[in-house]
């Protein structure tokens, strides 16, 4: 019985504990190559296109876009912004639209390592991996993957497959503009469109835009600069 416990507990070390620091560590320096949600899309007949490309060579104004839609407070919290969090449930609770609270760093560790899904397990797991991103990889590290990782429609993963794709340019050549569509569809990839938007996609794109304006006047994305 003692040498069962002693193995189950083992197991569970490496699963949960030595098996997610080395994970973190092995890409702190390696591009992820694939990430579960890339396998489940190919399964399920999306198609797979995936290019790498270094944050230093993807122009500034995506990173922008991105912070100014998604997580406005990324370089300045460490994994998680609770005040996001409590204005989300708050938003749910009152039966309005719903809407998520996770942060880039929490999107970034779900999209590389994780399922999709909303169980407690995920959730914890998502947090655990989180907080070692942030320790172990640093904010500009974690916008590089991030911008390597995001599904941007049916097959089409990262900045620069986007950027291609959608405008026939390589990620550093992307304008204001063209980052602000991209980051628009960001909540329902699969269902929005960066070229020839709804009207919602395209007032939520300007919007973007206006405040991509205000992240760079005020260096709210200082940290991957």
């Amino acid at each position: 019985m003692r040498r069962l416990l002693r193995n189950i507990f083992l197991g569970l070390f490496i699963v949960l504990v030595a098996g997610p620091i080395l994970a973190v560590l092995v890409f702190r320096f390696v591009p992820p190559p694939v990430t579960p949600l890339m396998v489940i899309r190919a399964v399920e007949g999306k198609g797979l296109d995936h290019r790498w490309r270094s944050i230093d060579d993807v122009a500034p104004a995506l990173p922008r876009a991105l912070i100014a839609a998604e997580d406005a407070r990324f370089c300045e919290h460490h994994g998680f912004d609770f005040g996001a969090l409590q204005k989300a449930y708050a938003n749910n609770e009152a039966g309005k639209k719903i809407r998520g609270g996770s942060t880039i760093s929490q999107q970034t560790a779900k999209n590389v390592f994780l399922w999709p899904g909303r169980s407690y397990v995920r959730k914890g797991l998502e947090a655990w991996f989180t907080v070692l991103i942030e320790i172990g990889w640093g904010k500009k590290r974690i916008m590089e993957v991030y911008l390597n990782s995001i599904e941007f429609g049916p097959g089409i993963y990262g900045a620069e497959t986007a950027a291609q794709r959608y405008f026939g340019v390589g990620a550093d050549k992307l304008t204001q503009a063209q980052a602000s569509r991209l980051a628009a569809i960001l909540p329902s990839p699969l269902k929005w469109k960066v070229i020839k938007p709804g009207k919602y996609v395209a007032g939520r794109s300007k919007k973007i835009g206006r405040a991509s304006g205000t992240v760079r006047r005020e260096g709210m994305a200082g940290c991957v600069a």
